[in-house]
């Protein structure tokens, strides 16, 4: 039970991770710069702990430009409050991102190219062929299979098979539905602490699309983003070199 423990919130939280590092920070919002070198650890890192559920950078950065762009109107990829359930959003996100990487759907320019993204496009053909996937999934099964103590526990692996669509769904609806706005954005957007905590900050959206490029999602005293304390400690090892951050304004109309 305890290597199964041990192997499930290993896997949900370093995918949790590199998901909010690099395909969030880095890849869509450039909070950060780094080396090529560096970059490629990271992009690697970010398949190696996404595995089943592997998200393609470029495809997953221009996505999340146009979440920003036009939250929670009818343009928004995934904004909760055009769809009856959460499955429905998940299956609208995944058609728009698929579309996006296989270039049936071509986003603006400045969706993709301000600033770039980051591509490896040898590793995002590997990481997203059906073999390699498969692959995973057989790694995961066989680990349960190994460890398991009871049947039960293979409950467990559907998450392991989407653990980024889980997390991703879990931050898109929960993020702009339930809890407390700190700032006017203009959307529906929510801060939801302490699940902002366990989701490594991702839930402190209402603080996010307030302040979009900046690499601390918490804002008040009792809010706290785990992933923020190791960008400083990668920035001061001079792993990564955080940007200064801008401020999201908000357009008032006058009274007529």
């Amino acid at each position: 039970m305890t290597a199964i423990l041990i192997f499930f919130f290993s896997h949900w939280f370093l995918s949790l991770f590199f998901h909010t590092f690099f395909l969030h920070r880095y890849a869509s919002h450039q909070m950060y710069t780094t080396s090529k070198f560096w970059e490629r650890v990271f992009y690697f890192c970010t398949w190696f702990f996404q595995g089943t559920s592997y998200l393609v950078p470029r495809a997953y950065g221009s996505m999340h430009r146009m979440h920003h762009e036009f939250s929670d109107t009818e343009h928004d990829p995934h904004s909760p409050h055009f769809f009856k359930d959460v499955w429905g959003m998940m299956v609208h996100t995944r058609k728009m991102y698929n579309d996006i990487y296989t270039g049936r759907n071509v986003p603006d320019e400045k969706f993709t190219t301000n600033p770039p993204l980051p591509v490896w496009e040898a590793l995002d053909r590997f990481g997203d062929s059906n073999i390699t996937r498969l692959a995973w999934a057989a790694v995961y099964i066989a680990f349960y299979v190994t460890f398991a103590p009871a049947w039960g526990w293979y409950l467990l692996l559907p998450i392991h098979f989407l653990v980024g669509p889980v997390q991703g769904a879990v931050v898109n609806w929960c993020g702009h539905k339930y809890g407390y706005k700190s700032f006017d954005n203009g959307d529906k957007s929510r801060n939801t602490s302490p699940w902002g905590i366990l989701l490594l900050g991702e839930l402190f959206q209402n603080n996010h699309h307030k302040f979009k490029d900046s690499p601390n999602f918490a804002k008040k005293w009792f809010e706290l983003d785990p992933t923020y304390p190791v960008m400083k400690l990668f920035n001061f090892l001079g792993i990564i070199k955080l940007k200064t951050a801008t401020v999201k304004t908000v357009k008032i109309k006058a009274a007529a």
